[in-house]
């Protein structure tokens, strides 16, 4: 990493304290490569306690790369990157950050941290038998053995790998690292770690960007509303659309009728594996459809396809889905043994029967949403953050909000609980957008300009007005 004269001044008048630190801890940094990067960045280690109430105890190393400002000859405060999930991993993720923050990285550096229980920072991963075969397995073939297999598998106390120690490990890196502040951008989960971050050490910064709100006050984990919600929003603008409303005219009711037929008798199709070119046996009911199609509605490309593989299931033709499922088939996506830990433990306690069946209570997939956290949840070690960790998030800093209207589980009313309690913040809904706005618009833009003014009111969202309209692939060919 460049460091000029400038910044070495700079970083030489930082907290005392947060250096000590970093020399009494072990802090590992050296140049590396990432991904499709091609310069060189930074790639570190901290280590930090396991259990911060033991901190001569048992210690965990988390994994870091700082991603230097192209232009370093003025020292500007860096961007962390808040991964979401829970289970995601930053690292991992840092060809497609490079290029999505591209803008920010020219004068700011990128730090991303693989958060406990991710990647290498003692990443937990469950390797579960019919969620691994996507192809050949129903959903409920998952077996409480399995999970119990899993969980054994784990190395040291699971009930640390929560999100109130998640944040206090990247505090340790800012301070490792020397820096005073931070700014924060947290997507999807990422943005209740930032809330959380925001409560536990308010001075450490600068600003904060959450895109697509997980509140303090909403339980992750019940998705069946909000998946409707965006499912119903695709009815409504493949209706709007010329091309679309012809080419598929029974949209809404051809969907029912699959979802009662494959309820009904799921099929079998012979196919040959998208990935291994092995003869693979599709199994395919209700639930696995629906759970496919809810994937794709988290990005516009994805909803562009889904009236046409609806249109196909109904016809009997499952081939445009089986492309969808090969499309990520086979990436790890989160690291499950953290998605659970957390969700069981600090979102679904805190649901009523009664909460459980108004969620279920929808027109796209019921209570499907439920299942996995059903079969799982039971068999983690148990823990339970403090009240305190509920209570809304009053911290005074500049904060920008971001939700897409078409959002399938982060939908614009969850942005509201942290625009109300939240003082100097400003809440941008982007119509025609779905999931983690600022990673496919060019709300990337109005972020970079919001860590120069730290402004949020006032910012030039112009470019929002811009945004295409959902549009729909409406032939096999491809023709919109």
């Amino acid at each position: 990493m460049k460091v000029t004269w400038k910044k070495l001044l700079t970083l030489s008048l930082l907290s005392m304290t947060a250096m000590s630190w970093a020399n009494d801890n072990k802090l590992t940094l050296e140049s590396c490569h990432l991904g499709e990067i091609r310069s060189q960045v930074q790639c570190g280690k901290l280590e930090v306690p396991e259990n911060y109430q033991k901190p001569d105890g048992d210690k965990i190393s988390v994994n870091f790369a700082v991603l230097p400002a192209i232009d370093d000859s003025e020292y500007k405060t860096p961007l962390m990157f808040l991964a979401g999930g829970p289970g995601q991993a930053a690292v991992e993720l840092a060809t497609g950050l490079n290029r999505v923050f591209r803008e920010v990285r020219k004068t700011r550096d990128i730090i991303l941290v693989d958060q406990r229980g991710t990647g290498e920072s003692s990443g937990l991963s469950c390797e579960f038998e019919a969620v691994d075969n996507v192809y050949s397995s129903l959903p409920d073939a998952l077996n409480p053995q399995e999970v119990k297999d899993c969980v054994a598998q784990f190395k040291g106390d699971v009930t640390q790998y929560n999100s109130e120690n998640a944040i206090r490990d990247f505090d340790a890196v800012r301070a490792a690292l020397g820096h005073e502040k931070l700014n924060i951008y947290g997507g999807s989960y990422g943005t209740r770690a930032g809330l959380v971050f925001m409560r536990m050490f308010p001075e450490s910064l600068d600003s904060v960007i959450l895109d697509s709100v997980g509140p303090i006050e909403v339980p992750i984990g019940m998705f069946g509303q909000s998946g409707a919600r965006s499912f119903n929003l695709l009815i409504e603008n493949c209706k709007s659309s010329d091309a679309c409303h012809k080419a598929f005219p029974d949209l809404a009711e051809e969907f029912q009728a699959v979802k009662a037929r494959l309820a009904k008798e799921p099929v079998s199709i012979n196919i040959l594996h998208p990935r291994l070119g092995t003869p693979t046996k599709l199994v395919l009911d209700n639930t696995k459809f629906t759970g496919n199609l809810r994937f794709q509605l988290y990005g516009m490309e994805g909803r562009s396809m889904v009236p046409l593989v609806i249109h196909q299931a109904f016809l009997g033709n499952y081939q445009p889905l089986i492309g969808l499922m090969a499309r990520t088939e086979g990436e790890q996506l989160v690291y499950t043994g953290l998605l659970f830990n957390i969700v069981c433990n600090e979102d679904l306690p805190r649901l009523s029967a009664q909460d459980k069946a108004a969620d279920a209570n929808n027109n796209f997939d019921g209570k499907d949403s439920h299942l996995a956290w059903n079969m799982v949840c039971p068999f983690f070690p148990e823990y339970r953050p403090s009240e305190d960790f509920y209570q809304s998030v009053t911290a005074d800093i500049p904060t920008l909000i971001l939700s897409g209207n078409l959002d399938p589980v982060t939908p614009p009313s969850n942005g509201e609980y942290s625009a109300k309690s939240l003082p100097n913040s400003h809440h941008i809904v982007v119509e025609n957008a779905s999931h983690t706005v600022a990673m496919s618009t060019c709300a990337n833009d109005i972020v970079n300009e919001f860590l120069t003014s730290k402004a949020p009111k006032n910012l030039d969202e112009s470019c929002l007005k811009d945004i295409p309209q959902e549009t729909f692939m409406t032939s096999v060919n491809g023709i919109q």
